[in-house]
């Protein structure tokens, strides 16, 4: 399996992509995706340790005939602990995954309030 770069800020490890998150801050996961072809990610992840905000798409293409771009995955962490998030990219007419990305979530616990 090819582990390709994405515009996500996280550090690789291997076919593993590290992300620092800190408890109520969210954090946003970029993969690019061809709904032209029939792709869409799916992601798997502990639902009680990490809530997802969002999932936006915005098409890049530049003709009609194409539909593909990024798509925004937000999650906020809710507990301090590592968590994977696993994403595979789906079609519809498969039943096994067309890619797979891993990422692993590393929570530390809130910031520091200062006191004045």
């Amino acid at each position: 399996m090819t582990f390709r770069q994405d515009d996500d800020g996280g550090q690789p490890i291997g076919n593993v992509k590290v992300i620092e998150a800190v408890v109520d801050q969210p954090v946003q996961i970029h993969l690019w995706e061809d709904r032209t072809r029939g792709e869409q990610w799916v992601p798997a992840y502990d639902a009680t340790a990490l809530a997802m905000l969002a999932d936006d798409y915005l098409r890049i293409a530049g003709n009609n005939a194409v539909d593909n771009g990024r798509r925004t995955f937000e999650f906020q962490p809710v507990k301090p602990g590592r968590y994977e998030i696993v994403f595979e990219k789906r079609m519809g007419w498969k039943f096994t995954a067309e890619d797979r990305r891993v990422f692993l979530v590393t929570v530390s616990g809130p910031p520091a309030k200062r006191s004045a």
